[in-house]
């Protein structure tokens, strides 16, 4: 069983619509504050993901319910 929890519909739908645009976000994790390209939002071993391209060309694979995604990044 996984200890994932759901985020709000309303931030998993500004997820999707950023990756299907290609729009950059601002994401906390951990308390470090970046922006992403969010390229795909997907569901594995009982949570759901999103794999992120950061400014400097690195991509990222953040679990959703690990980060803040800023209110003014879209």
């Amino acid at each position: 069983m996984s200890d994932y929890r759901p985020i709000a519909c309303i931030d998993h739908e500004r997820l999707e619509f950023a990756a299907l645009t290609r729009q950059q976000l601002t994401v906390s994790v951990d308390g470090l504050s970046m922006r992403v390209l969010p390229l795909d939002i997907y569901t594995r071993e009982g949570a759901e993901w999103m794999l992120a391209k950061t400014e400097s060309g690195e991509h990222l694979t953040l679990r959703l319910d690990k980060f803040e995604l800023d209110a003014s990044s879209t």
